[in-house]
């Protein structure tokens, strides 16, 4: 991943929406969720999701798929692994990082 494109992604990830609709997507995991549940879940309207998913779409971050006539969105795992290796990619300064006790618990 380059900083170009490390850019769009942060960028589309910048807005509320966008981001409540990924965080969403990666909890759902590999299996996502149609876009009627994602906008159910997020309680904004079609037309609204539909942008915000067109944004996250261009920068890689998702990916959908036709089921008859609904449409299933999944995060891209590949993409999100690659976004956050960049970012820590010389985390720490080649140094240990903190111990696990004193990191912030997973959720």
């Amino acid at each position: 991943m380059n900083a170009a494109d490390v850019v769009t992604a942060l960028a589309a990830l910048a807005q509320s929406h966008r981001l409540a609709a990924f965080r969403r997507l990666v909890q759902a995991g590999p299996a996502g969720l149609t876009v009627g549940a994602l906008r159910e879940a997020l309680d904004v309207p079609a037309a609204t999701l539909s942008a915000h998913l067109n944004t996250l779409r261009r920068a890689g971050l998702v990916a959908d798929t036709r089921e008859g006539r609904a449409i299933r969105v999944r995060a891209d795992f590949t993409r999100m692994a690659l976004l956050l290796a960049y970012l820590t990619e010389n985390c720490c300064g080649g140094e240990p990082c903190a111990p696990a006790d004193r990191a912030a618990p997973c959720r």
